[in-house]
């Protein structure tokens, strides 16, 4: 619960910013005012950031509750490395695909697209956070409810991605081999590194 604490907060702050973006899915308004008005690191990105991070981990937490064994759940370890481990792989990824702008001279494009990806992940945490209510208080390890919440969260980052490809299809297709590259490296392996780690 102390995670609502971080859109609260946002949208105190950034009332008119925070109702554009809730409606993200059925209006792109947020986007095209945001994208290239707001840098990637300002505080409403932080503040859900923060929010997601919290909620991601403690989905996963969840999960490894279910699925693994009553000695290793007890281990009063395992949310403090998850959330490490959550927030340490965020960052680098979001770090190394920036890197990437500087190594291709489109510096400005990645930062549009990290923003636009990095805005619906943290808008499917809002989706986290309503199974992290009913897998604590409710549906106590439901699976269910982590097949359900595991859809929706894919469903709203592929929304993204279709997005931010038919957005910037003229630029991939002049870099369509690096494009693949980065797809491969950047967010194919991390998603693979990690199933294998949790797994």
């Amino acid at each position: 619960m102390v995670s609502l604490l971080f859109p609260l907060t946002a949208k105190s702050i950034y009332y008119s910013r925070f109702f554009s973006f809730i409606i993200l899915p059925f209006n792109s308004k947020y986007l095209t005012m945001y994208t290239k008005k707001e840098k990637l690191f300002n505080w409403f990105n932080i503040l859900l950031s923060v929010f997601q991070i919290i909620n991601t981990t403690l989905f996963i937490f969840f999960i490894w509750r279910v699925y693994m064994p009553l000695s290793q759940v007890k281990n009063p370890f395992i949310f403090p490395l998850l959330l490490a481990g959550v927030f340490l792989f965020l960052s680098a990824k979001t770090m190394a695909q920036l890197f990437n702008g500087f190594i291709f001279n489109s510096y400005s494009i990645f930062n549009e697209l990290v923003f636009k990806k990095l805005t619906y992940l943290n808008y499917s945490s809002f989706a986290l956070f309503i199974a992290n209510i009913l897998l604590a208080y409710v549906f106590i390890n439901s699976k269910i409810v982590i097949s359900i919440a595991l859809i929706l969260f894919l469903v709203i980052n592929i929304i993204g991605w279709v997005t931010v490809l038919r957005n910037y299809q003229n630029f991939i297709s002049s870099y369509f081999f690096y494009f693949i590259l980065y797809l491969c490296a950047l967010e194919i392996a991390p998603l693979v590194i990690m199933g294998s780690f949790l797994k």
